[in-house]
């Protein structure tokens, strides 16, 4: 994957950024300093896979993103090598608002139900986003008091974008996270191709501590419980016999037809086109 980054840093903390890709299948976005973020998509179309969610951006949608781990993804169906993506982002940390707006997000008790929303683009964000584009690529114009008035912008454009009662309270909700259920998680994310260490990181765990709640939750190690369940579900699929086994093996997050293969032999004893034939 080839990447291209351009930053606009307040007070040392990046708070624009404009991120152009070449091609990727998946990619980490993981919260360092308990930043919020939304992001804007100048170029192509990804997903966001989050805890229970899977939600799909392109240059009419943006993503309103609490401080919590999610992936960037793409797929073979809208991923190809002449694809490129370009987002413009904005972070936005709790210390922030007391510089910006003289008050104290810890005053505010508004809760939100959401942890990622998908926004659409009206008119007047996509004037911000061509603003913040342009001092990205002319960083020489990215004063601190031009900088302070682009974020105080935003913030008044969300408030009033999600109908939140004050521009305190938008921001107070944005750092207030709902993890959800560990086992939400894994059934949400079950059929797809994660690895361990990204189902870790979506509970928001080190790998060694998910293995041994995963253990304690479905009596059985992460790896013999999913691939137990997606071969379950590959056998009541190849009932359909309209279904291309390839296709079946992608849709329960198989990489290749010649890992699915050896995995349902392994459980079923026979191979997909013998146990349809059967």
């Amino acid at each position: 994957m080839e990447q291209t980054l351009k930053t606009i840093k307040y007070k040392g903390r990046v708070v624009f950024q404009k991120v152009h890709v070449s091609s990727f299948s998946r990619v980490p976005k993981e919260y360092y300093e308990n930043e919020a973020c939304f992001i804007f998509v100048n170029q192509g179309e990804f997903h966001i896979r989050s805890q229970t969610e899977r939600l799909l951006l392109n240059k009419e949608t943006a993503l309103l993103a609490k401080c919590m781990n999610y992936f960037y993804e793409t797929t073979k169906k809208t991923n190809s090598e002449k694809d490129n993506i370009e987002v413009v982002g904005l972070m936005f940390y709790p210390e922030l608002a007391q510089d910006l707006f003289d008050f104290d997000i810890k005053n505010s008790q508004h809760q939100i139900n959401y942890n990622l929303k998908q926004v659409q683009v009206n008119q007047l964000l996509t004037h911000y986003r061509e603003s913040i584009s342009i001092l990205l690529d002319n960083p020489e114009l990215a004063d601190e008091h031009l900088i302070k008035t682009k974020l105080r912008e935003f913030v008044i454009l969300m408030t009033k974008t999600v109908k939140a009662p004050s521009e305190v309270d938008f921001l107070a909700s944005m750092f207030k996270p709902n993890f959800a259920k560990f086992e939400a998680v894994i059934q949400h994310n079950l059929y797809s191709n994660l690895d361990l260490n990204e189902f870790a990181s979506l509970c928001h765990m080190s790998l060694s501590s998910f293995k041994r709640k995963f253990k304690e939750v479905y009596t059985e190690s992460p790896a013999r419980y999913i691939t137990k369940m997606k071969i379950r579900k590959a056998a009541d699929s190849l009932m359909n016999k309209d279904l291309r086994i390839s296709d079946i093996a992608y849709d329960l997050g198989y990489d290749s037809l010649t890992t699915f293969n050896r995995a349902f032999k392994e459980q079923i004893g026979k191979s997909p086109s013998d146990y349809r034939m059967s």
